[in-house]
């Protein structure tokens, strides 16, 4: 009798598996194989931040305000009245929040209008997931997760990408939850067209896309039936025009994409040059009396502004540089040499083009591949929008990052408990996220699946450093960054290895366990390069620890997730979570405006500056009196009271329109080469440089970057665009862009720019296309 009970209950077991792989399934419009564990096993989760039997929206004080957000004109262009937000929550993000992620048509009774709809919908749906699909070893477990994400999102400690916002718990039953998508592109028009169409279900979702363009023919290479291709330039004309036109998650944000071509790609010089010639075009249209606002007439009828290009180069084309060597381009028809240039040629046309309007950025192929942990699998070709997830091609990744300053204690230190536990919770939060969520082809659904790549950031880690009493741009700045950088990849790992122990690796990682543990060991490696001087005690031991259990449990049970980490931009969700830096980034100024896409005007001011100067011994007074005049001034700079050496822990990227300091561009790119070796994917970082950079300053950084072991970099030299998202100016003191008086100060501007210059003739070449 035993033995039939227990064949009963075993049948009934894999019945129970059987079901929920169908459930599964339908959920995710996933066809693949899945791995469930037994029903008996699952994961053990304890409380850190919640009670038993307490709701965390209980224990918030909430208050109706209304979301209004206004034009410098003085116009509405987004109202929603009666919104329920914590009462900590600042107007700001309470403003974000409602224009951006509230679903519903506006003014009806399906209009969200409570940040506890919001986050409810989302945190019960990846609940009701991960019961489905069995991570959790019990309800109580459950219950745990769910309590512990609520916690972390309602009281601004981590935020999930943009298009979990959009979509988890609307769009069902299987939504776009990832922000990051690499798609390939092969050399037939099928692919070409196709390509088209993918960005363009991306982009309607909220999700940005990169794609690695060089497989497509040059324009100077013949087409099998006979005539010229037309190269990837000329199609990145159209890909632009539908990145254009289709609005990100149906808002008003445009889409986000990434162009890259090889250094060695026949069209390089086109592509180096191409976004800087129309920029030229954007002056003259401006020039003529057009509007100069980013979505204004005169932008918006110029090619690649929806675009972030990149150039991909090789260690051997580097040392070229050094060594003033000639660089050959290759046919991509059949990889033979084409055509010859000085490699330093090639680099100081890409240092001009980005000084003239940003583009294009650098990145580091051989540096990127170097730390690959799946390399069995294929190389990494192609990067996001901002280039911090890296992985291979036609792949996905959902973002997440967490709030540095929410999760420090009373006394300003990272509260390094806290910053693991809220790690280990948003992992498998963005784990659940893999098998439910939809992908645009099944090649990305098959890769997502089979290889379950997560990025997992941070957010305000340059806040943190000012309060502190830390300079960005200092050796103690930088070491403490890479401590928090390594926890953050290594305990994302250990959770990583743990979830494995329940679900199993990912499909691919017995064909890369041999470099994925060695990737993992290099990682660890390099904590010994921080000076524990620099790092408080347990930060410093945490992050030792977390690689060699990171290495341990990998051996072990393998990893779940061939990527866990990345450092994002944090743009929308930074304000969200009322942050005052975003991603990596130092504060771009004390006080700061952000025109936003579609009229309107924020207005951010640091809120860090009151805690670093009592941290810097200050008193109540004196830090009133200072932050008066940082009020008043815009700039720190002369403010009483504040002695000469600590003015470096308040220095910003932008130089203050009253001041004269701001962080040199080598305290940037230094910054990158701290945490880069702590990052499983790469770091969105835009180094900010004065208007007065000069383009050698420039090649200068590139360079500099990739002897650091930075994967990429983009620079942006202030007010080289003529319209920019985010100024440093107020608007009394320089007219706002968009405006008649603005538009008249940039038509001066390029009228003095082109007297100076001269006429130029530009003769046609000898040969040319009829």
């Amino acid at each position: 009798m035993k033995k039939e009970s227990e064949l009963r209950e075993r049948g009934a077991e894999k019945t129970s598996r059987e079901n929920r792989k169908t459930q599964v399934r339908a959920s995710s419009g996933y066809a693949g194989p899945l791995t469930l564990r037994k029903a008996a096993e699952g994961l053990t989760l304890e409380r850190y931040f919640t009670r038993p039997g307490v709701d965390p929206f209980d224990e918030v004080e909430w208050e109706i305000r209304p979301a209004v957000i206004g034009s410098e004109k003085g116009e509405i262009v987004f109202e929603q009245k009666d919104v329920e937000v914590p009462k900590f929550w600042s107007q700001t993000a309470t403003n974000v929040v409602a224009s951006k992620y509230f679903r519903g048509t506006l003014g009806t009774p399906e209009r969200e209008r409570s940040v506890k709809q919001l986050i409810g919908r989302v945190v019960r749906t990846i609940g009701v997931w991960g019961r489905a699909q069995g991570y959790f070893g019990t309800e109580a477990d459950a219950q745990t997760f769910e309590a512990e994400l609520k916690h972390l999102l309602v009281y601004q400690k981590m935020s999930f990408n943009s298009p979990v916002w959009f979509n988890v718990g609307v769009e069902m039953p299987h939504p776009q939850a990832s922000a990051c998508f690499i798609n390939s592109v092969e050399d037939t028009m099928d692919s070409i067209l196709t390509l088209a169409k993918t960005e363009g279900m991306l982009f309607k979702y909220g999700s940005g896309t990169g794609s690695n363009l060089s497989p497509i023919r040059s324009s100077k290479e013949l087409l099998a039936g006979g005539g010229t291709a037309s190269g990837p330039v000329s199609f990145m004309k159209g890909y632009d025009a539908f990145a254009g036109v289709i609005k990100s998650g149906g808002k008003t944000r445009r889409a986000a994409k990434m162009v890259i071509l090889n250094i060695d790609h026949p069209d390089i010089v086109e592509f180096i040059k191409c976004k800087q010639e129309e920029e030229k075009k954007a002056w003259a249209l401006i020039d003529a009396g057009y509007s100069s606002a980013l979505d204004g007439p005169a932008y918006g009828s110029v090619f690649f502004q929806n675009s972030n290009n990149s150039v991909r180069v090789t260690d051997d084309f580097m040392k070229a540089i050094e060594t003033d060597a000639d660089w050959w381009t290759r046919r991509v028809t059949n990889g033979e040499p084409f055509e010859s240039f000085k490699a330093r040629d090639l680099m100081k046309m890409m240092a001009e083009a980005t000084w003239q309007c940003g583009d294009p950025g650098m990145q580091f192929d051989t540096t990127i591949n170097d730390w690959h942990p799946v390399p069995n699998s294929g190389r990494i070709n192609a990067s996001n929008p901002c280039s911090e997830f890296m992985h291979l091609d036609d792949t996905a990744c959902n973002l997440a990052s967490l709030n540095l300053m929410k999760l420090a204690n009373d006394q300003g230190e990272l509260d390094v408990t806290a910053y693991k536990k809220a790690i280990e919770t948003t992992i498998l939060a963005q784990e659940i996220l893999v098998d439910n969520a939809s992908y645009p082809t099944q090649k990305i659904a098959d890769n997502s699946h089979n290889f379950r790549p997560l990025g997992l950031g941070y957010a305000n880690v340059g806040a943190l450093l000012m309060s502190r009493g830390l300079a960005y741009d200092s050796d103690a700045g930088r070491d403490y960054a890479a401590a928090i950088t390594a926890v953050l990849t290594g305990q994302a790992y250990v959770e990583s290895a743990r979830i494995a122990g329940i679900m199993g690796p990912f499909n691919g990682y017995e064909k890369n366990r041999e470099p994925f543990l060695k990737v993992i060991k290099k990682h660890g490696s390099h904590v010994a390069k921080i000076d524990p001087a620099h790092v408080p005690l347990d930060l410093y031991n945490a992050a030792r620890e977390c690689w060699d259990e990171a290495y341990e449990l990998g051996a072990r049970n393998g990893i779940r997730n061939a990527q866990a980490t990345v450092i994002a931009p944090t743009g929308t969700i930074a304000f969200m979570m009322d942050c005052d830096t975003t991603g990596i980034e130092p504060d771009i100024a004390l006080i700061k405006y952000k025109k936003l896409v579609g009229g309107g005007m924020l207005k951010i001011v640091n809120q860090t500056v009151p805690k670093a100067l009592k941290r810097l011994g200050y008193s109540d007074l004196q830090v009133k009196e200072i932050m008066e005049y940082v009020d008043e001034n815009e700039t720190i700079e002369g403010a009483p009271h504040l002695k000469d050496n600590h003015l470096s822990v308040f220095d910003c990227a932008f130089r203050p329109l009253r001041g004269s300091r701001s962080i040199q561009y080598m305290g940037h790119v230094k910054m990158m080469g701290a945490v880069q070796p702590f990052i499983s994917g790469a770091i969105s970082k835009t180094v900010n440089v004065p208007n007065d950079t000069i383009a050698e300053e420039i090649m200068d950084a590139y360079i500099q970057a990739w002897h650091l072991g930075v994967k990429a970099l983009a620079i942006y030299r202030d007010g080289s665009k003529t319209a920019q998202a985010l100024r440093t100016d107020a608007q009394q003191a320089t007219p706002a862009p968009g405006t008649a008086e603005f538009d008249a100060a940039v038509r001066a501007a390029v009228a003095k720019a082109v007297a100076e210059r001269g006429p130029q003739r530009n003769r046609m070449p000898r040969e040319r296309q009829s």
